[in-house]
């Protein structure tokens, strides 16, 4: 070691420069809530079960997004519509309970990719808070899209900038 070393003086001042160096950077932390942080395109965030223009939901139940997804976090049971229920669902078949857990969910977007018909998609939404474990636990009221004819506003915003697919 040199002279200058053994003091610890050098390394100091080094310390010192860094330090009054970041004093005037622009800060990295944001005010949340007030102010919200940008994400990329292709941020995954919560799962929304999406539904048709005429608000029919597209899901079918065939059960590709829980065989794909890897943490299991996907639980669904289908349940055959009824000739009174054609407004509802789009096919003969629906998910009459679906489940998500998403303290399980890695958000890898498997769901969304193995869906045929468009159902499930990753939203923007991020910010997910809970005072229990079971509040974490998403039915399918939880994940459904708003319906379009009734809250046309609401739809939108759960949209976001995804457009729809004709399936």
């Amino acid at each position: 070691m040199t002279a200058l070393e053994r003091i610890y003086l050098w390394n100091i001042l080094k310390g010192m420069a860094i330090t009054f160096r970041h004093i005037f950077k622009k800060k990295a932390t944001i005010n949340y809530p007030e102010q919200k942080r940008s994400f990329s395109a292709v941020f995954r965030g919560l799962q929304i079960l999406n539904r048709d223009e005429e608000g029919r939901e597209r899901c079918t139940a065939c059960g590709l997004c829980a065989v794909a997804c890897p943490a299991e976090a996907i639980t669904m049971e289908a349940a055959e519509r009824l000739p009174t229920e054609e407004h509802l669902y789009r096919e003969e078949k629906y998910a009459a309970k679906y489940e998500i857990n998403m303290l399980r969910c890695i958000f890898c977007g498997l769901c969304e990719e193995a869906c045929p018909k468009d159902a499930i998609y990753l939203s923007q939404t991020f910010a997910q808070a809970n005072y229990s474990r079971s509040g974490f636990i998403y039915k399918k009221e939880d994940l459904l899209i708003p319906h379009p004819k009734e809250n046309p506003e609401a739809y939108a915003k759960a949209l976001g900038e995804r457009k729809t697919i004709n399936n």
